[in-house]
Protein backbone atom coordinates (compact mmCIF):
# COMPACT_ATOMS: atom_id res chain seq x y z
CA UNK A 1 0.00 0.00 0.00
CA UNK A 2 1.38 3.39 -0.98
CA UNK A 3 1.21 6.04 1.71
CA UNK A 4 1.20 9.77 1.14
CA UNK A 5 3.55 10.29 4.11
CA UNK A 6 5.67 8.20 6.48
CA UNK A 7 6.18 9.54 9.99
CA UNK A 8 7.97 7.92 12.92
CA UNK A 9 6.99 8.51 16.52
CA UNK A 10 9.92 10.59 17.77
CA UNK A 11 9.67 12.89 14.74
CA UNK A 12 6.35 14.03 16.17
CA UNK A 13 8.21 14.90 19.38
CA UNK A 14 10.57 17.16 17.44
CA UNK A 15 7.59 18.80 15.76
CA UNK A 16 5.99 19.40 19.17
CA UNK A 17 9.20 21.06 20.38
CA UNK A 18 8.93 23.44 17.43
CA UNK A 19 5.23 24.11 18.13
CA UNK A 20 6.01 24.83 21.79
CA UNK A 21 9.11 26.93 21.09
CA UNK A 22 7.46 30.16 22.29
CA UNK A 23 6.45 28.51 25.57
CA UNK A 24 9.96 27.12 26.05
CA UNK A 25 11.57 30.49 25.36
CA UNK A 26 9.23 32.16 27.85
CA UNK A 27 9.93 29.52 30.51
CA UNK A 28 13.70 29.89 30.35
CA UNK A 29 14.32 33.44 29.21
CA UNK A 30 11.07 35.39 29.43
CA UNK A 31 12.26 37.01 32.66
CA UNK A 32 15.72 37.85 31.34
CA UNK A 33 16.71 41.37 30.30
CA UNK A 34 19.48 39.94 28.12
CA UNK A 35 18.42 36.51 26.75
CA UNK A 36 20.96 34.58 24.66
CA UNK A 37 18.64 34.89 21.63
CA UNK A 38 15.38 36.56 20.77
CA UNK A 39 12.10 34.67 20.76
CA UNK A 40 12.00 34.73 16.97
CA UNK A 41 15.59 33.51 16.72
CA UNK A 42 14.86 30.65 19.09
CA UNK A 43 11.79 29.62 17.09
CA UNK A 44 13.88 29.63 13.92
CA UNK A 45 16.51 27.46 15.61
CA UNK A 46 13.78 24.97 16.51
CA UNK A 47 12.51 25.03 12.94
CA UNK A 48 15.97 24.26 11.64
CA UNK A 49 16.40 21.49 14.22
CA UNK A 50 13.15 19.91 13.06
CA UNK A 51 14.23 20.07 9.41
CA UNK A 52 17.56 18.48 10.36
CA UNK A 53 15.67 15.66 12.09
CA UNK A 54 13.44 15.14 9.04
CA UNK A 55 16.53 15.10 6.82
CA UNK A 56 18.30 12.72 9.20
CA UNK A 57 21.29 15.02 9.54
CA UNK A 58 23.85 13.30 11.81
CA UNK A 59 24.39 15.00 15.15
CA UNK A 60 26.65 14.37 18.10
CA UNK A 61 24.96 14.16 21.49
CA UNK A 62 26.48 12.61 24.59
CA UNK A 63 23.05 12.54 26.23
CA UNK A 64 21.50 10.66 23.31
CA UNK A 65 24.43 8.22 23.18
CA UNK A 66 24.09 7.58 26.91
CA UNK A 67 20.44 6.65 26.45
CA UNK A 68 21.23 4.39 23.50
CA UNK A 69 24.01 2.68 25.46
CA UNK A 70 21.83 2.03 28.50
CA UNK A 71 19.00 0.70 26.36
CA UNK A 72 21.35 -1.69 24.53
CA UNK A 73 22.78 -2.99 27.80
CA UNK A 74 19.27 -3.71 29.09
CA UNK A 75 18.27 -5.42 25.83
CA UNK A 76 21.39 -7.59 25.87
CA UNK A 77 20.65 -8.68 29.43
CA UNK A 78 16.99 -9.39 28.64
CA UNK A 79 17.89 -11.46 25.58
CA UNK A 80 21.06 -13.02 27.07
CA UNK A 81 23.19 -11.95 24.13
CA UNK A 82 26.21 -9.86 23.25
CA UNK A 83 25.91 -6.59 21.36
CA UNK A 84 26.68 -6.13 17.69
CA UNK A 85 26.25 -2.35 17.99
CA UNK A 86 28.80 -1.47 20.65
CA UNK A 87 31.44 -2.88 22.97
CA UNK A 88 29.97 -3.73 26.37
CA UNK A 89 32.10 -4.81 29.31
CA UNK A 90 31.85 -5.42 33.05
CA UNK A 91 33.71 -3.13 35.44
CA UNK A 92 35.19 -4.69 38.59
CA UNK A 93 36.32 -3.27 41.90
CA UNK A 94 39.53 -4.22 43.66
CA UNK A 95 37.91 -7.31 45.19
CA UNK A 96 36.74 -8.68 41.86
CA UNK A 97 33.10 -7.68 42.27
CA UNK A 98 31.17 -6.28 39.31
CA UNK A 99 30.27 -2.69 40.13
CA UNK A 100 29.04 -1.40 36.79
CA UNK A 101 28.53 -2.22 33.14
CA UNK A 102 30.16 0.02 30.55
CA UNK A 103 29.35 0.55 26.90
CA UNK A 104 31.46 2.34 24.29
CA UNK A 105 29.56 4.39 21.72
CA UNK A 106 30.33 7.45 19.63
CA UNK A 107 33.89 7.66 20.93
CA UNK A 108 32.63 7.76 24.52
CA UNK A 109 32.26 5.19 27.25
CA UNK A 110 29.28 5.18 29.60
CA UNK A 111 29.18 3.18 32.82
CA UNK A 112 25.97 2.28 34.64
CA UNK A 113 25.62 0.72 38.11
CA UNK A 114 25.16 -3.01 37.74
CA UNK A 115 22.20 -2.94 40.15
CA UNK A 116 20.42 -0.41 37.92
CA UNK A 117 21.01 -2.57 34.84
CA UNK A 118 19.80 -5.68 36.67
CA UNK A 119 16.72 -3.84 37.93
CA UNK A 120 15.67 -2.82 34.44
CA UNK A 121 16.51 -6.19 32.89
CA UNK A 122 14.45 -7.85 35.61
CA UNK A 123 11.45 -5.64 34.87
CA UNK A 124 11.54 -6.61 31.22
CA UNK A 125 12.30 -10.31 31.50
CA UNK A 126 10.56 -12.00 28.57
CA UNK A 127 9.90 -8.74 26.70
CA UNK A 128 10.05 -8.31 22.95
CA UNK A 129 12.81 -5.73 22.52
CA UNK A 130 12.97 -3.06 19.80
CA UNK A 131 9.66 -4.33 18.44
CA UNK A 132 8.70 -2.67 15.15
CA UNK A 133 5.13 -1.44 14.80
CA UNK A 134 3.37 0.35 11.97
CA UNK A 135 -0.18 1.37 11.08
CA UNK A 136 -1.93 3.65 8.58
CA UNK A 137 -3.82 6.74 9.68
CA UNK A 138 -6.33 8.47 7.46
CA UNK A 139 -5.99 12.25 7.56
CA UNK A 140 -7.29 15.17 5.54
CA UNK A 141 -3.93 15.12 3.75
CA UNK A 142 -4.13 11.46 2.72
CA UNK A 143 -2.94 8.22 4.27
CA UNK A 144 -0.02 8.52 6.69
CA UNK A 145 2.05 5.55 7.76
CA UNK A 146 2.99 5.81 11.42
CA UNK A 147 5.82 3.62 12.64
CA UNK A 148 8.46 3.16 15.28
CA UNK A 149 10.29 0.75 17.54
CA UNK A 150 8.94 -0.15 20.97
CA UNK A 151 11.79 -0.49 23.45
CA UNK A 152 10.18 -3.24 25.50
CA UNK A 153 6.83 -4.84 24.68
CA UNK A 154 5.36 -6.78 27.58
CA UNK A 155 2.11 -8.78 27.54
CA UNK A 156 0.20 -6.04 29.35
CA UNK A 157 2.07 -2.84 28.57
CA UNK A 158 4.39 -0.91 26.27
CA UNK A 159 7.58 0.42 27.86
CA UNK A 160 9.92 3.14 26.64
CA UNK A 161 13.24 3.64 28.41
CA UNK A 162 14.31 7.25 28.92
CA UNK A 163 17.47 8.75 30.39
CA UNK A 164 17.65 12.40 31.33
CA UNK A 165 19.78 14.88 33.21
CA UNK A 166 16.73 16.53 34.78
CA UNK A 167 13.30 15.10 35.48
CA UNK A 168 10.02 16.71 36.48
CA UNK A 169 6.64 15.04 36.88
CA UNK A 170 4.83 14.79 33.56
CA UNK A 171 7.92 15.60 31.52
CA UNK A 172 6.85 13.34 28.65
CA UNK A 173 3.11 14.07 28.58
CA UNK A 174 3.45 16.05 25.34
CA UNK A 175 5.48 13.32 23.66
CA UNK A 176 3.81 11.11 21.09
CA UNK A 177 5.25 7.66 21.71
CA UNK A 178 2.49 6.87 24.22
CA UNK A 179 0.03 7.66 21.43
CA UNK A 180 1.73 6.20 18.35
CA UNK A 181 2.81 2.81 19.70
CA UNK A 182 -0.52 1.87 21.34
CA UNK A 183 -2.31 3.16 18.23
CA UNK A 184 -0.27 0.86 16.00
CA UNK A 185 -0.95 -2.08 18.31
CA UNK A 186 -4.65 -1.17 18.47
CA UNK A 187 -4.88 -1.11 14.68
CA UNK A 188 -3.29 -4.56 14.62
CA UNK A 189 -5.96 -5.90 16.97
CA UNK A 190 -3.92 -5.82 20.18
CA UNK A 191 -5.61 -5.03 23.49
CA UNK A 192 -2.44 -3.61 25.08
CA UNK A 193 -3.33 -0.07 26.15
CA UNK A 194 -0.95 0.66 29.04
CA UNK A 195 2.20 2.67 28.35
CA UNK A 196 5.09 3.43 30.68
CA UNK A 197 8.05 5.76 30.30
CA UNK A 198 10.67 4.15 32.54
CA UNK A 199 13.02 7.00 33.33
CA UNK A 200 16.49 7.19 34.84
CA UNK A 201 17.64 10.62 35.98
CA UNK A 202 21.39 11.06 36.08
CA UNK A 203 23.41 13.67 37.92
CA UNK A 204 27.18 14.26 37.93
CA UNK A 205 27.29 12.02 41.01
CA UNK A 206 25.43 9.13 39.39
CA UNK A 207 21.81 8.00 39.41
CA UNK A 208 19.60 10.71 40.90
CA UNK A 209 16.31 8.84 40.59
CA UNK A 210 14.23 6.25 38.77
CA UNK A 211 10.68 7.12 37.75
CA UNK A 212 7.66 5.57 36.06
CA UNK A 213 5.45 7.89 34.02
CA UNK A 214 2.33 5.94 33.05
CA UNK A 215 -0.39 6.57 30.48
CA UNK A 216 -3.43 4.66 29.31
CA UNK A 217 -4.43 4.70 25.65
CA UNK A 218 -8.12 5.47 25.09
CA UNK A 219 -8.83 5.46 21.34
CA UNK A 220 -11.86 7.74 21.49
CA UNK A 221 -9.83 10.38 23.32
CA UNK A 222 -6.33 9.87 21.97
CA UNK A 223 -6.72 9.14 18.26
CA UNK A 224 -8.08 12.66 17.51
CA UNK A 225 -5.14 14.16 19.43
CA UNK A 226 -2.68 12.04 17.49
CA UNK A 227 -4.34 12.83 14.17
CA UNK A 228 -4.15 16.55 14.91
CA UNK A 229 -0.41 16.30 15.58
CA UNK A 230 0.16 14.23 12.46
CA UNK A 231 -1.75 16.69 10.28
CA UNK A 232 0.20 19.59 11.79
CA UNK A 233 3.51 17.92 10.96
CA UNK A 234 2.35 17.11 7.43
CA UNK A 235 1.44 20.76 6.90
CA UNK A 236 4.90 21.78 8.15
CA UNK A 237 6.54 19.34 5.76
CA UNK A 238 4.55 20.65 2.82
CA UNK A 239 5.34 24.26 3.70
CA UNK A 240 9.04 23.34 3.83
CA UNK A 241 9.11 20.73 1.06
CA UNK A 242 11.91 22.50 -0.81
CA UNK A 243 14.14 22.19 2.27
CA UNK A 244 13.55 18.48 2.77
CA UNK A 245 16.19 16.33 1.09
CA UNK A 246 15.33 12.96 2.61
CA UNK A 247 12.10 12.11 0.81
CA UNK A 248 11.19 9.13 2.94
CA UNK A 249 8.65 11.24 4.81
CA UNK A 250 6.85 11.80 1.50
CA UNK A 251 5.83 8.19 1.13
CA UNK A 252 9.29 6.98 0.14
CA UNK A 253 9.92 8.92 -3.07
CA UNK A 254 13.61 9.42 -3.85
CA UNK A 255 14.69 7.97 -0.52
CA UNK A 256 18.27 8.90 0.27
CA UNK A 257 20.26 5.77 0.96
Amino acid sequence: MRHSYRIYATLLDSFQSFVDSDKVWERYWGFSENPPMTEDAFRESQRRALLDRINRVPFDSAAADRGTAFNEIVDCMVEHRTSERMEIRKVYDGDGNVTSIAAALGGREFAFPVKLCEEFAGMFRGALTQYFVTAPMETRHGTVELYGYIDELMPQAVHDIKTTGSYRVGKFKDHSQHLVYPYCLYMAGSKVTEFHYNIVEFSPRGVAGVYDEAYSFVPERDVPVLRDRVEGLVEFMEENRDSITDRKVFGGENVRQ
